[in-house]
């Protein structure tokens, strides 16, 4: 498995884990929801910045999103 196909389940994992919806994630981390989808099926790769956002709006350590 890639970093990015790693990203996209830990990612998937902890939305679900917390009850967020895509949208709510997008929401929280100012992204479109279309791109976290994209991100979550593994078709594009997030940007260090991006990362970033997504793990603040998830609560945890950006580590954490690309650690297998």
């Amino acid at each position: 498995m890639d970093l990015k196909e790693v990203m996209a389940v830990k990612m998937r994992r902890l939305r679900h884990d917390q009850g967020l919806t895509q949208e709510e994630l997008a929401a929280r981390a100012e992204l479109s929801m279309r791109y976290v989808g994209s991100i979550e099926r593994g078709r594009v790769s997030a940007s260090v910045t991006v990362l970033g956002r997504l793990a603040k709006a998830l609560n945890v350590d950006p580590c954490e999103l690309i650690k297998p």
